[in-house]
């Protein structure tokens, strides 16, 4: 299995909105980080869908490692 392209050394703070979906970035490729451009065509990553539960700040993987895609759980450190 490929390693994914790490887009950043540190999560990336995104306020969420209740009821909106996001789409993370899981190959690292993508130029609208953290979320998806369709970078990821021709390669065996696929990204992960994150449904907002309630309007807040959320921190979204930027290392590209973390167990619990989408978010970070400091696998970057």
């Amino acid at each position: 299995m490929s390693k994914p392209v790490r887009a950043s050394d540190t999560p990336y703070a995104i306020e969420t909105e209740s009821g909106k979906t996001y789409f993370w970035c899981a190959c690292g490729q993508s130029q609208k980080q953290p979320f998806c451009d369709g970078s990821h065509k021709n390669t065996e990553f696929t990204p992960v869908k994150y449904k907002a539960t309630e309007s807040k700040k959320v921190f979204f993987c930027g290392c590209k490692l973390t167990a619990s895609q989408p978010l970070c759980d400091g696998s970057h450190k």
